[in-house]
């Protein structure tokens, strides 16, 4: 691999550069394994160097889970035009699709994190599930009474999804309309059942 320290990057590209190399790794183990070592050798700087992007290696971990708490976002999200039933089919769609690409990098990014302390405004499990929860409840146009409501759900779609993805592909395949048509289901019912304003 040919080093990249060669190349001038501003700040901002550096960060970015790091956190993107910390984001390839997290899907190989979990963010505390992470060697800050191995970052800044595939970055091409120096540790130290590493340091001046990121004060300690708990915020350069913490980046990384957000950066990866982010792009589960992105992934899941419906498409702009989509409300509704059609929206939550697409989340729930894309959520499974989701888990089963990325199985063992999402069960580190909401299981593997208790070692990283937290500080106030980490995301952490309660940040991806609140993130889908509030892209839910926004194309269904619920009120901000029910995203308690919409988030058990978000826990009970997760929960779906790892139990799902851990079968054999081609029983998953066998299942995957059903599971999606239950989920979407199991909204409509959740929120018909919530006495919400």
């Amino acid at each position: 691999m040919e080093a990249t320290s060669r190349v001038r990057m501003t700040p901002q590209e550096r960060r970015r550069q790091l956190v993107g190399i910390g984001l390839r790794k997290f899907v190989e183990r979990p963010v505390q394994e992470l060697s800050l070592d191995e970052v800044a050798a595939e970055a091409g700087v120096s540790r130290g160097l590493l340091f001046h992007y990121f004060a300690t290696k708990t915020d350069y971990h913490r980046e990384v889970v957000e950066a990866a708490r982010r792009r589960v976002g992105r992934n899941v999200a419906p498409d702009p035009d989509a409300v509704g039933p059609a929206a939550v089919r697409q989340v729930v769609e894309r959520f499974l699709d989701q888990v089963a690409r990325r199985r063992e990098s999402y069960v580190a990014l909401v299981l593997g994190q208790a070692p990283i302390a937290r500080s106030a405004g980490d995301a952490g499990v309660d940040g991806v599930r609140e993130h889908v929860a509030g892209l839910v409840a926004a194309a269904c146009g619920l009120p901000d009474g029910a995203l308690p409501v919409v988030h058990g759900w978000v826990a009970y779609l997760e929960d779906r999804a790892l139990q799902w993805s851990a079968l054999p592909e081609d029983e998953r395949e066998v299942g995957r309309t059903a599971l999606v048509d239950h989920c979407t289901r199991a909204l409509a019912l959740l929120t018909d059942l919530a006495d919400l304003p």
